[in-house]
């Protein structure tokens, strides 16, 4: 890890506590579960800082058996490229295309907006490969949790769970009042699921409206 990316990740974690958790922990009208089954929603606006609540009476979600892991269904994923190209430059794909079983946590394209000018770039050079990996691991749990088995961990736990991540840093559950799966990371910020349940041949995603920032240095 080199001094320019931790300092750059401490602004971006800075940045999100400043400005960022507003937009981040504002939650989905009502959470969705299964494969998406329509295309990308248009971006938004520059300047803008949340996400439109999902539209009523969305699309069925989609009963067709996984067929594909993890690794291989991101690209398919809608507004998710950054997590798709960040995965890449962490040398992960292997990983999310093992027998798993594992829970991917997938921040949006418009969450990794959020971080400071410069950071994104620098966290795709080579030299920043170890520290890439630790936040992409971070949004990693060993074994399927689906949306049921989260909620039940919550509420076993008094009102949250405690997730270990593949980076070995604690992420906490919790459960909104709508039934939207908060998750707040080391810096206390929270997002929020808004699709849930995508299961894949080793494991299961669930889409989020942010990105989880673990402790790095």
């Amino acid at each position: 890890m080199t001094v320019k990316t931790n300092l750059m990740i401490a602004a971006a974690s800075s940045l999100l506590l400043a400005t960022g958790a507003t937009a981040q922990t504002t939650a989905p009208a009502a959470p969705r579960t299964g494969a998406p089954t329509t295309a990308a929603p248009t971006a938004a606006a520059p300047g803008a800082t949340t996400a439109a609540p999902q539209a009523a009476g969305a699309p069925a979600a989609s009963t067709a058996a996984a067929t594909t892991t993890i690794a291989a269904a991101l690209p398919t994923l809608p507004n998710r490229a950054t997590l798709t190209k960040l995965v890449t430059a962490a040398k992960l794909q292997t990983t999310l295309a093992g027998p798993g079983p594992y829970t991917l946590f997938a921040p949006s394209d418009e969450a990794f907006t959020r971080l400071p000018a410069g950071a994104l770039d620098t966290l795709l050079k080579p030299e920043s490969v170890p520290t890439l990996a630790t936040i992409i691991k971070y949004h990693v749990v060993a074994g399927a949790l689906t949306s049921e088995q989260l909620k039940a961990q919550i509420t076993a736990g008094g009102g949250k769970a405690t997730l270990t991540t593949l980076a070995g840093q604690p992420l906490i559950a919790s459960l909104e009042a709508n039934g939207n799966i908060a998750l707040t990371d080391t810096a206390g910020i929270k997002s929020f699921v808004d699709t849930a349940d995508i299961k894949e041949t080793n494991g299961v995603v669930h889409l989020t409206n942010g990105m989880s920032v673990p402790k790095l240095g």
